[in-house]
């Protein structure tokens, strides 16, 4: 992709492979394939039942993946930040070594994140009823299983979630900030325009995905209700990475051109 300002022709090749697009969309299959095919049995079984072994597996998995992708998202958002800031320079800061360390920091990170937290849940003493009231093992449901005191365990969870949902989520901030901050010095429409369409597809990502996470895990308690916490699970864990590649495709000339086509063949019926 060309880039023009100042009578100077830039190149961005922060977006010409999309290797950070090939990890995001790999992270939604696998995220939906955590939760999604014991969801399906369960909606079509009367046997709904999961094995210990099984639901701290899918727990494991899903803490896993979600910690992580929020971790990619910033390293997308600096991705972003390095493409339209620093264009002459960015094959030289966004190198190879570059992407694959910041994929590998976002693994270890929620590897990490999410040996800790399921290891804290498991060891918590359950009794009386274990049916759980959610679509999937997840930690808010199955602390209410405990007949113990949780009130420390909730304490370091929500210390936890807030850093790590607002930990990468500030620094994306502050990679708009500074994208922002750019785009406003420039003189050309046109790179105006193009600026705003490499960052409109992550910006929608980032807001889907923080937003849905967040009223999950950072609403005070007395703000939780069953029905609203199954839909926002469902949101995070299936509609969006349903979505992610959509967004993403509405920037290909060919979605974009195959979308009018057909909105104009249903309008003409």
């Amino acid at each position: 992709m060309n880039f023009t300002e100042g009578g100077n022709e830039f190149v961005l090749w922060g977006l010409s492979n999309y290797p950070d697009l090939q990890l995001l969309s790999f992270m939604d299959i696998c995220y939906s394939s955590v939760t999604l095919p014991k969801m399906l049995v369960n909606f079509l079984s009367e046997d709904k039942r999961i094995s210990y072994a099984g639901c701290a597996t899918q727990m494991f998995f899903l803490i896993f993946l979600g910690a992580s992708e929020c971790f990619l998202l910033a390293a997308m958002a600096y991705d972003r930040y390095v493409a339209i800031c620093k264009p002459l320079r960015y094959m030289a800061i966004m190198n190879k070594k570059v992407c694959l360390s910041l994929t590998v920091f976002s693994w270890f990170i929620g590897n990490m994140v999410s040996l800790v937290q399921t290891a804290w849940v498991f060891t918590l003493p359950f009794c009386g009823s274990n049916q759980i009231n959610y679509f999937f093992c997840d930690i808010p449901p199955l602390i209410k299983l405990s007949c113990t005191d949780t009130s420390l365990y909730e304490m370091q969870l929500f210390i936890a979630t807030v850093l790590v949902i607002c930990t990468p989520f500030s620094l994306i901030l502050v990679s708009y900030c500074l994208i922002l901050s750019n785009i406003l010095k420039m003189a050309s429409s046109d790179g105006l325009q193009k600026a705003f369409s490499i960052c409109s597809s992550h910006i929608l990502v980032v807001s889907l995905y923080y937003g849905s996470s967040s009223l999950i895990y950072l609403r005070p308690k007395s703000l939780h209700t069953q029905y609203n916490n199954k839909f926002l699970a469902l949101t995070y864990t299936t509609i969006t990475p349903m979505l992610n590649p959509i967004i993403y495709s509405l920037r290909n000339k060919e979605v974009n051109g195959a979308i009018r086509r057909l909105v104009r063949k249903t309008m003409n019926r």
